[in-house]
């Protein structure tokens, strides 16, 4: 059987024009910026460490979306992971990890700089 061929991938989007009054502020972390990342992000810098079940609880997503963004941070270097056993049942706990919070520190100083703009007019 032959196998199909593969799409080329397509060329990434170029980069867009910063809004006016904005110039020199950096692109948002669009790592941070995906509302499932940002709701785990968030909620983590609010406590200490959240388990798998509270964060899907709290941010009202499937296990398979909440796993799929949470490895993405994970990987990135943002949010820490600890699996264990309480039993036989898997226990799997976050925690923001120093870079995960500056990068929400440096998202959020972002947003305020887009912001207070607005604000003034």
């Amino acid at each position: 059987m032959a196998r199909a061929a593969r799409k080329p991938r397509a060329a990434p989007p170029a980069p867009r024009t910063p809004p006016a009054g904005t110039r020199g502020i950096p692109e948002l972390d669009r790592l941070i910026h995906e509302r499932v990342r940002l709701g785990i992000v968030s909620a983590l810098a609010a406590g200490d460490t959240l388990t798998f079940l509270e964060l899907k609880r709290l941010l009202g997503t499937s296990d398979g979306n909440l796993s799929v963004h949470a490895r993405r941070l994970e990987e990135a270097g943002y949010v820490g992971c600890t699996k264990s056993f309480e039993g036989r049942m898997p226990r799997t706990e976050y925690r923001l990890t120093a870079e995960g919070r500056r990068a929400l520190e440096r998202y959020l100083a972002h947003l305020e700089a887009l912001i207070a703009p607005a604000r003034r007019r």
